[in-house]
């Protein structure tokens, strides 16, 4: 049992499964060039996509092994829950039946490369942090869009129809002005009718982009930074909760050990002092009886 566990927080063992995901990977982007398949290298390839299945299979396995003994704890990790449910999809009769589904889930393998890089991790985790902040920055995104896109039907609609149809292509007009793409021929088309339009533009540009976009970004670095603090936090303390049970395991394991090779051991030096002794003599057994 403790080989398993140092196996599984070895760096071979990491390295290993890297391996399998850049393999999976290569197999992956062979695959989109049609032109280079044959039907035999097809039938090898499925062969590949099996093996690695089961590999990743027994990584999973290891990994609960090496949990134990609460194994449970595995599901604990978001990523291994990851793992875990791909597996889970890829062993589904219906990932054999469509062939789409199939490709899906492989290509969502390559992703597990995000959980074998801790620099990534953070990223991630970053990015998931920052999820409620952003949903604030959305909602006023959202506002802002409405108003000008209302806004901008009722001005250019009938001069420019082509951007200004609806509301719908309003706000497909004001992304793409948001995103600084081409949004000057907008503004030149709109400023045929009046060059005061062209306050409009200006001002949803420096509103849209230069404000509330860096709001976005101010919220990733700082989300960042405290996600950066949290992990040299962890690492100032590496004994976390599942290595002080599989201490304690460990531990307790050696005690016992020690335990019953201290009771053989007496065990055993009592056989030896009654050997010693030997059987008693009929002398002597007649001095303890007048005795």
């Amino acid at each position: 049992m403790n080989a398993i566990k140092m196996f599984a927080a070895s760096q071979l063992f990491e390295r290993i499964i890297i391996g399998l995901i850049l393999f999976t990977a290569a197999i992956i982007g062979f695959e989109s060039f049609p032109q280079w398949m044959t039907p035999e290298l097809a039938k090898w390839f499925e062969l590949a996509h099996g093996l690695v299945l089961a590999a990743f299979i027994v990584e999973a396995a290891i990994k609960i092994i090496a949990k134990m003994p609460r194994p449970l704890d595995y599901f604990k990790n978001g990523w291994n829950c990851f793992d875990f449910t791909l597996i889970v999809l890829s062993l589904l009769p219906i990932a054999a039946e469509f062939a789409m589904l199939g490709r899906v889930l492989r290509l969502l393998r390559v992703l597990r490369l995000i959980n074998a890089f801790p620099e990534l991790r953070l990223i991630v985790e970053t990015l998931v942090r920052s999820i409620p902040s952003m949903f604030h920055i959305a909602i006023l995104m959202g506002l802002l869009f409405f108003i000008y896109a209302v806004l901008g039907y009722n001005l250019f609609h009938e001069h420019d129809p082509t951007h200004w149809r609806d509301l719908s292509y309003a706000v497909l007009t004001l992304f793409r002005i948001v995103t600084l793409e081409d949004w000057t021929d907008v503004m030149y088309k709109a400023m045929e009718m009046s060059p005061f339009y062209a306050a409009y533009f200006v001002s949803f540009v420096i509103i849209g982009t230069f404000v509330v976009i860096n709001l976005f970004i101010a919220v990733v670095i700082n989300n960042l930074d405290e996600a950066k603090y949290a992990y040299l936090k962890k690492l100032e303390h590496p004994e976390l909760h599942d290595q002080l049970m599989a201490t304690l395991v460990s531990t307790k394991s050696s005690i016992q050990d020690l335990e019953q090779q201290l009771s053989a051991l007496k065990t055993r030096q009592l056989e030896e002092r009654l050997q010693e002794l030997g059987p008693a003599s009929p002398h002597d057994r007649s001095n303890n009886h007048k005795t």
